[in-house]
């Protein structure tokens, strides 16, 4: 690959410290996304209690109907009114659970018809069956549950399918829209408005205006093109942005989810047909133009609070229980070279702010002025620099680096709040004066002891791969990722996956 451009040195502390993206409040709770849950909070339990009033009405007449064929009264109230008030709790809540499960509570275009709605009605009558047998209930006729299952499926289309009229009217009148502002170019831009419509899900659009380099052809105005975006979600009130596929090359595209992800706003993505049949995503139903939502990690300042949390505890533990394990290492390194136990590599961490990260020394004193000399060995790709058979490593060192056992001071970092137990990779000076600016998005977050590098494939892959993996890290990152990548390090580390 060839070398990239130096980029001038990072600059010098800011007047105001970096803060992890994670640890700020999570999207959700951005005036967007609480217009937009407030809505699904109402739809939900609209159809919860039209479920359990189907339920209630089915089993009532079903009821009735037994009541009758057997020649009991009366029949309004008595014997059927006090079976109903024994059993419809536990129907009620096994019938929401099994629905929801079912995906009828969803959005309305991602919700399912009324062939899930036979089916799951189907699954409660058998739990309910499978739950009176187990207790020992006894029945005086079985023919309750299909003639039950009937009318509460007949009751329950019914309600349902006047609630999405109804509905569709109600926010019609309310004045409620999705705000919207397309993002593309050219005919792309243009077909896509054509495609959308005028709606989705019973809701109308409101179309803001497009981000785009120029407005020939584009039927809605230009509020700037995507250098502008900040700017433009910092102005308008949006909904949804939603980009062409095809206009914008990973790295505009990526810059494009993160402004809108930090402000609470929805980003789908209109595919190629290449990408349409190759990746996999969530699909959004009900357009002309296949939609796919590109969805923000939520809870994130709560996971963030977990996160550190776990940081600190583990930090204080490998410092505590490894103290004999440091001090043989220790001991090892003054032995084997002249020369301090510790050594402080100076490392581009949270916020391009330079820092420095603690390592057992694994090389000659003399490392840093010996590397101009060895950059033409250099076996790395991009501003990785990396030599298998590196003369400045002492003996101690290549034993240190064969197990990563050199890394383990870091945390102290962690300590220290300057690094993370996972996270992006920190790179060193010389590494980072060579990036590219898509690269830096990385720097949105504090930088790891461990990541996706080291449980990947490490040195085996390029640059712009372990920068593509930083990234989906990034975009999908949770407690439970971190766990997992924790878990994975050890076997890595004894492999031996690209380390020396």
């Amino acid at each position: 690959m060839a070398r990239m451009a130096v980029k001038e040195a990072p600059p010098q502390t800011p007047q105001r410290p970096p803060e992890d993206i994670r640890s700020g409040p999570p999207a959700l709770l951005s005036p967007v996304q609480l217009r937009a849950a407030a809505r699904r909070v109402v739809s939900i339990g609209a159809l919860a209690l039209i479920d359990v009033c189907g339920l209630a009405l089915g089993l009532y007449l079903a009821l009735i109907i037994r009541a009758v064929y057997y020649g009991e009264s009366p029949i309004l109230w008595g014997l059927p009114w006090k079976a109903e008030e024994k059993w419809l709790p536990f129907l009620a809540l096994v019938t929401v659970l099994v629905f929801w499960r079912a995906g009828l509570y969803a959005p309305r275009e991602a919700r399912a018809g009324a062939g899930r709605i036979v089916s799951s009605l189907l699954l409660v009558a058998v739990i309910t069956l499978a739950f009176a047998v187990g207790t020992g209930y006894q029945h005086t006729t079985f023919a309750l549950y299909p003639t039950a299952f009937l009318l509460t499926t007949l009751f329950i289309a019914i309600f349902r399918g006047s609630y999405e009229v109804v509905a569709q009217d109600v926010w019609k009148l309310a004045g409620v829209r999705r705000r919207a502002i397309l993002v593309g170019e050219g005919d792309g831009l243009v077909a896509l408005r054509r495609s959308l419509g005028n709606g989705r899900g019973g809701i109308d659009y409101e179309f803001v205006g497009a981000v785009s380099s120029s407005a020939d052809g584009v039927p809605l105005p230009i509020l700037g093109d995507v250098r502008d975006l900040p700017r433009i979600l910092a102005e308008q009130t949006v909904d949804e942005l939603i980009i062409t596929g095809s206009d914008y090359d990973q790295e505009q595209v990526l810059d494009v989810v993160e402004h809108a992800h930090r402000r609470g706003v929805q980003v789908r993505i209109a595919p190629t047909t290449t990408e349409l049949l190759l990746q996999r995503a969530e699909y959004v139903p009900g357009q002309g133009v296949p939609l796919f939502e590109l969805r923000p990690p939520v809870f994130a300042g709560v996971d963030w609070a977990v996160k550190r949390t776990f940081d600190l505890v583990v930090s204080i533990l490998l410092v505590a229980l490894g103290s004999p394990v440091w001090l043989l290492i220790a001991l090892a390194v003054k032995l084997d070279s002249p020369g301090p136990v510790f050594y402080r590599d100076r490392r581009v961490g949270l916020g391009e702010r330079e820092f420095g990260m603690f390592k057992f020394r694994s090389m000659y004193v003399d490392a840093s002025a010996r590397q101009g000399a060895l950059e033409t060995e250099n076996e790395a790709s991009g501003p990785l620099f990396k030599i298998r058979n590196d003369p400045r490593v002492t003996r101690t060192g290549a034993f240190l680096r064969k197990y990563s056992l050199d890394e383990i001071p870091q945390v102290l970092n962690v300590l220290r709040g300057e690094m993370s137990l996972v996270g992006p990779r920190p790179l060193p000076i010389r590494d980072y004066v060579q990036l590219e600016d898509w690269h830096r998005k990385r720097y949105l977050v504090l930088p790891g002891m461990t990541g996706l590098w080291q449980v990947s494939g490490r040195i085996a892959l390029s640059f712009d791969d372990l920068v593509r993996l930083d990234f989906y890290y990034l975009e999908n990152w949770s407690i439970w990722l971190d766990i997992s990548i924790l878990a994975k390090t050890l076997p890595a580390v004894l492999a031996r996956r690209g380390a020396y």
